[in-house]
């Protein structure tokens, strides 16, 4: 699954992800996609477009699933190239799905910076990650790179141009798929397999 942190069809996703875990046998794994990475300027909350979009979907969206979520006042909008960078980190000690969804809670529910080191380093200590690793993490070359490569897979070998996307059973699934459509798309991936 491909996702950005500051993507809030990214977070209301999550409850459906949930569903089709309990229901199939699937490993769901979290892939960067930076909607604007740098230096494409990233969205403030204060111009017309992102009230607009929110008033329109996000919250109608949000309503219907249950899910509570505001606006984040953040100005600009966080870069999310460090966060992802800790999410190897979290990965590599099987805390990548927790990590991830504390990083959307504290940008989406409690209007923190993603962003912003240190607001990175308590969100990955709340979920169990070491502070001098995470520290370590955010200063690393290697991360980095990687997580230009993993821009570039995103975009260039996988096709990705919007987030939330999944790649199930080779297939491209782009947008906001309820649990009833991830689940079709996991059995239909899985029907060759069942034929055989």
């Amino acid at each position: 699954m491909f996702v950005d942190y500051v993507c809030p069809y990214c977070f209301l996703v999550e409850g459906a992800v949930a569903r089709l875990k309990r229901e199939r046998d699937v490993e769901v794994v979290i892939r960067p996609f930076e909607l604007r990475p740098d230096p494409v300027p990233t969205l403030r909350p204060e111009d017309d477009y992102l009230p607009r979009v929110w008033n329109g979907s996000v919250y109608p969206m949000a309503r219907r699933l249950g899910v509570e979520i505001a606006l984040p006042s953040v100005s600009p909008q966080p870069r999310t190239a460090k966060a992802f960078m800790v999410l190897q980190l979290a990965q590599e000690r099987r805390l990548g799905e927790e990590y991830s969804g504390a990083v959307f809670r504290a940008f989406f529910q409690q209007d923190r910076d993603v962003g912003d080191d240190e607001v990175i380093i308590e969100v990955a200590t709340s979920v169990g990650l070491d502070a001098a690793e995470v520290r370590h993490a955010l200063a690393s070359p290697e991360r980095r790179d990687r997580q230009v490569e993993a821009q570039r897979y995103a975009s260039e070998e996988v096709g990705v141009t919007a987030v939330p996307s999944f790649r199930i059973g080779g297939r491209r699934y782009s947008g906001v798929l309820d649990a009833t459509g991830l689940i079709e798309a996991v059995d239909q991936s899985q029907a060759p397999e069942r034929a055989s």
